[in-house]
């Protein structure tokens, strides 16, 4: 089995395509189990964000494995495969292990060095563990990830690198309102993204801050933890009119906001400019909103170009060595696993001939011998068999971490004409990993 990447982001396809592309949480499990019933899918996790739409999977064969996912993608979002496959990237072996990795270092988001992506694949593989989509090799690399994200914000300059989505969203309304000190806030949802939009637009100092959602609430817990205040969803189009930002984030799946709306309170606004800042995918805010007088719209696609010129390639050297080192370091510790079911055959071949012979020499020889010279006789040829197996079993390990080391147990396995299966069937050892 080999680690797969197919995915679709910011970086390869439109924000329209992405759109059409969201998937739920309960689509992306359904997704995942479809594709574990496929022929060359054994473990797979569906990562959905809103700049990015990546399946991770475990596949025996490769052309296989992309025919499977390729048709899984397309039948969960509804997009004809020969749409999507102009937008879709595909990683294998090693370079999916690399790019898993820059994903969640957040190398790859629209904000470098986010960190909700942390957050964001530590939830799908959860999920997907709760359902059985996710088995031993899947956690194993997914959790590495999430080792290399936590080294990589800890130990390197990544969070000076970018702003966050929100961060980056308030800074261009501040280009048309003024400062934040001086201006109304209204953030539109209480999801995951909505909770940071309050706290990073109280943490900048918001002259009034207020929330409204569906489920009021949501709202108010969002609004106490920030000092801010609460306004009914059926008031929405007053609280529009006195917001010079808005911050609307819903996961609707549809326009909260369009231009019939956003029209009534420019009217109400006296001329005062107003921007909204649109984070979610899909949008929330209807594309004739931005030609309104006096209003501005700052999106995701708009956002993705802002943070794209200010990341600095000098900043983020030091995450790049970080995670080329990792993902050597993992695929040299799952090859030098990968090994073990042989050394484990080896040991056993050599424990069964030690153990014929000492049998056979105990009947010829009957009484004729003490039991302590019997038993230095059988810790003899115990040490002696220990020490013909101690140097290759040892240099085996060593030679499995370094590429191509595996041929080494392959060898192995071919002088010795060792059975994994038997020994796996009698020691419980696994030997899936070895391919």
């Amino acid at each position: 089995m080999s680690l797969l990447v197919v995915g679709l982001s910011h970086r390869t396809a439109p924000l329209a395509l992405l759109e059409r592309g969201a998937l739920t949480s309960a689509r992306c499990r359904r997704l995942e189990d479809r594709l574990c019933l496929s022929d060359h899918v054994a473990e797979a996790v569906v990562v959905a964000t809103c700049n990015r739409l990546e399946i991770y999977a475990q596949v025996s064969r490769f052309h296989g494995g992309v025919a499977d996912v390729g048709g899984g993608l397309a039948e969960a979002t509804g997009i004809d495969l020969a749409e999507l496959t102009d937008h879709l990237y595909v990683h294998y072996e090693t370079a999916a292990v690399a790019h898993l990795f820059t994903v969640v270092c957040g190398l790859d988001s629209m904000a470098v060095g986010e960190q909700q992506i942390l957050g964001q694949v530590r939830t799908a593989m959860r999920a997907a563990q709760e359902t059985g989509a996710v088995g031993h090799a899947l956690h194993a690399v997914l959790q590495h990830a999430l080792k290399v994200g936590k080294r990589a914000h800890a130990e390197t300059g990544l969070d000076h690198a970018g702003h966050s989505l929100v961060e980056a969203g308030l800074a261009a309304a501040v280009e048309h309102v003024g400062p934040l000190a001086g201006a109304h806030v209204l953030v539109v949802g209480a999801g995951a993204m909505s909770g940071l939009a309050v706290a990073t637009a109280a943490r900048l100092g918001a002259g009034r801050l207020s929330v409204t959602n569906r489920t009021r609430e949501r709202a108010e817990r969002l609004a106490a933890g920030a000092g801010g205040g609460v306004v009914a969803f059926d008031r929405l189009p007053g609280a529009l009119a006195e917001a010079d930002v808005v911050v609307s984030c819903t996961g609707a799946g549809g326009f909260v906001i369009d231009a019939d709306l956003a029209g009534r309170a420019v009217a109400r606004r006296e001329g005062r400019p107003q921007v909204y800042v649109d984070l979610a995918l899909p949008r929330d805010v209807a594309d004739g909103v931005a030609g309104l007088p006096g209003v501005h719209v700052v999106d995701l696609e708009v956002l993705g170009r802002r943070l794209a010129s200010e990341a600095v390639a000098a900043d983020l050297a030091d995450v790049r060595a970080l995670v080329a080192a990792e993902v050597e370091a993992f695929l040299a510790a799952q090859r030098a696993e990968a090994v073990a079911p042989t050394v484990v055959a080896l040991r056993a071949l050599a424990r069964s001939v030690v153990e014929a012979e000492l049998a056979r020499l105990a009947g010829r020889l009957g009484d004729t011998v003490d039991e302590r010279v019997r038993a230095e006789i059988e810790q003899a040829v115990h040490r002696v068999v220990e020490k013909l197996l101690h140097t290759p079993t040892v240099r085996v390990k060593q030679l499995a971490g370094e590429p191509g080391g595996t041929g080494y147990a392959d060898a192995l396995r071919e002088l010795f004409d060792l059975d994994l299966g038997a020994v796996a069937s009698v020691t419980g050892v696994a030997v899936g990993g070895v391919r």
